[in-house]
């Protein structure tokens, strides 16, 4: 059992995401095998997930976390223990014997400052899919056929028509015209580096390949796939909750260039 503790000095931290670093601890026939501390890779969606499962973590403990980052942890096999504080040593201790319990996810406005977003407020104990963690909701990106909410979800990503950057507070939007329509190689990672240069928290098309797939998790980026309809209708679905992470491309090297999506 591979274990990472959200730790703040010798304490557990209430925020998993903006902790400065993690515990891991190997417990094996009762004991303590090994023990080291990482340092936070960064507060991004998706991004300390997969950081953890690449470790062969398989089960985090924290103070606070949001429904949705649980998500993310389950779709990589990693238990979540949410609600737990006091000292590292402790809640090591507790693992060992087998007794250790969560509760309600704990979060404290401010105090997530400086590993990652600024925190102005906290929804953490009644958090569910629409938002980010703790931190405020933030851009997607939607691959689009037009250049309005009203056009239809371009089933491609590399060589879709688009990109729709959209607020989803607000529902402003910027139209970017994907200059790797007509790219003969390339495109997937060249299109990954442009949502990832807009800060968009999430991808939504209808395909990806494994290029693009391996560039957009590499840049912390939620990736959904499956997706139709409008732009507009993406995004009020988006906020609802109602779309899950993909955890691999789906589509071939090149389908895009065929017009499958890429």
């Amino acid at each position: 059992m591979r274990v990472a503790i959200s730790t703040d000095k010798d304490f557990v931290s209430d925020h998993f995401g903006r902790c400065p670093s993690f515990t891991i601890v190997d417990i094996e026939e009762g004991k303590v095998a090994k023990r080291e501390s990482v340092e936070n890779p960064g507060h991004q969606p998706g991004l300390i997930p997969q950081f953890l499962h690449q470790r062969g973590v398989n089960c985090i403990v924290a103070g606070g976390m949001g429904a949705r980052a649980q998500g993310l942890f389950e779709e990589f096999g990693i238990q979540t223990i949410v609600g737990v504080s006091g000292k590292v040593t402790e809640v090591v201790d507790q693992l060992v014997k087998g007794t250790l319990t969560g509760g309600e996810s704990l979060c404290k406005p401010g105090a997530g400052k400086g590993y990652g977003l600024d925190k102005t407020e906290c929804s953490h104990p009644n958090q569910d899919l629409t938002h980010v963690e703790c931190g405020k909701m933030g851009k997607i990106c939607v691959t689009s056929e037009g250049s309005n909410l009203d056009s239809r979800v371009d089933p491609r990503f590399g060589r879709c028509r688009y990109f729709m950057i959209v607020d989803i507070d607000t529902l402003k939007f910027e139209v970017i015209p994907n200059s790797n329509v007509e790219a003969g190689c390339g495109a997937g990672t060249q299109s990954a580096q442009v949502v990832a240069e807009k800060q968009a928290e999430a991808v939504l098309t209808g395909n990806v390949g494994p290029n693009a797939f391996q560039a957009l998790q590499a840049a912390g980026i939620t990736i959904i796939v499956g997706v139709s309809g409008t732009v507009k209708e993406a995004v009020e679905k988006y906020k609802k909750g109602e779309f899950a992470p993909t955890p691999n491309s789906t589509v071939d090297k090149k389908s895009g260039m065929s017009n499958q999506g890429r």
